[in-house]
């Protein structure tokens, strides 16, 4: 498995950065950035293309609907340029509440956005006049629409690959479906692999079916906390925020995807409890609800025998490419984490 790590601009994002050529030497082989509502993501991985010369870079993720699909691909090909063709586009749909919210845009037909965007992104890196009549994005704008003086433009600069790689972010049953047919990587969240085959593995198949051969095997990205250690597992309880988070804020009722997740994983009561308490605002409650066997199964933190048999769970399901948090106090003890999984691995 390709080992990658998710790197949190929200701390001291340069100091982190100052120490990516150590962690390429422990065997890091992709940096993954994420796009909320801090930072934009793509000064940060500019940042990255100059400090580093081998890492393959990853948006992780960038949302859909707060750019033109024009634009996305003006940014992937810029950032494959500056970084010398180490880029991987990394999008998803996000959420009503950033993207409402936040960005003041309707979320709408997340899917059917997304296979256009990624259309049209592929058109454009090849240099092909911009002309897309899709159900969601047209162009030029027809005539109607603006002014009317639109033309079907290409991309100005010849990009270094005209097929960068497309990473979409997925987990439910269509979205993942339409993923393992028009992507080159998935990258689910909270990923259980003894589960993975019976929450995706129809969904997966069918798209897998009419998927180009020209794309290759699909890359599974799957996410884990690591802490390697006897008494690693007491760090478990550092998940419990962001799993409540997730499960009971990201949404509402009836419109939380990762809440529908713990439910198809089998955690149904728990789900319902842990949003009902994050909802009313007692989010410490909505933690301890958590179910550890999830904590524990989607983590890679414990001793060294726990941690071996976690990477073959997740190598056995699919996985071929793991996206890790590793957790210390000191840099240099992170660094070690990464030299021993990619050991393990």
């Amino acid at each position: 498995m390709r080992i990658g790590m998710a790197l949190d601009y929200a701390g001291d994002f340069k100091q982190t950065v100052e120490a990516l050529t150590d962690y390429e030497k422990a065997g890091l082989e992709i940096v993954f950035v994420a796009e909320a509502y801090s930072f934009d993501a793509v000064s940060q991985m500019g940042y990255i293309a100059a400090k580093t010369e081998r890492l393959h870079i990853a948006s992780g993720i960038l949302p859909i609907y707060s750019r033109t699909p024009a634009l996305l691909a003006m940014t992937a090909a810029g950032m494959d340029y500056v970084s010398g063709g180490r880029f991987v586009l990394g999008i998803g749909a996000s959420g009503p509440q950033v993207i409402e919210g936040f960005h003041g845009v309707p979320y709408t037909a997340p899917l059917a956005r997304t296979r256009e965007i990624v259309e049209i992104c592929r058109k454009v890196w090849r240099r092909e006049r911009l002309v897309y009549e899709g159900r969601h994005y047209t162009l030029p704008l027809p005539p109607g629409q603006g002014t009317g003086l639109g033309k079907p433009l290409k991309l100005i600069n010849h990009p270094v690959r005209e097929r960068i790689p497309i990473v979409v972010a997925a987990i439910g049953p269509k979205n993942v479906e339409m993923t393992a047919e028009i992507a080159e990587g998935w990258e689910p969240i909270f990923y259980l692999p003894e589960k993975a085959a019976a929450v995706w593995g129809e969904a997966l198949a069918a798209g897998k079916a009419r998927r180009d051969p020209a794309l290759g095997e699909l890359d599974v990205i799957a996410q884990a906390p690591l802490a390697i250690g006897d008494d690693a597992a007491d760090l478990i309880d550092l998940g419990r925020p962001m799993a409540a988070l997730y499960i009971g804020g990201m949404g509402a009722k009836g419109r939380n995807f990762y809440n529908d997740l713990a439910r198809r994983y089998g955690y149904e009561e728990e789900a319902e409890r842990i949003q009902d308490l994050y909802l009313e605002g007692k989010k410490d409650e909505a933690a301890a609800l958590v179910p550890r066997e999830l904590l524990e199964k989607t983590s890679l933190i414990g001793p060294e025998g726990f941690v071996r048999d976690r990477l073959a769970a997740l190598r056995e399901s699919g996985v071929t490419t793991l996206n890790v948090t590793p957790i210390a106090p000191t840099r240099e003890e992170r660094i070690k984490l990464i030299e021993k999984v990619r050991e393990l691995a």
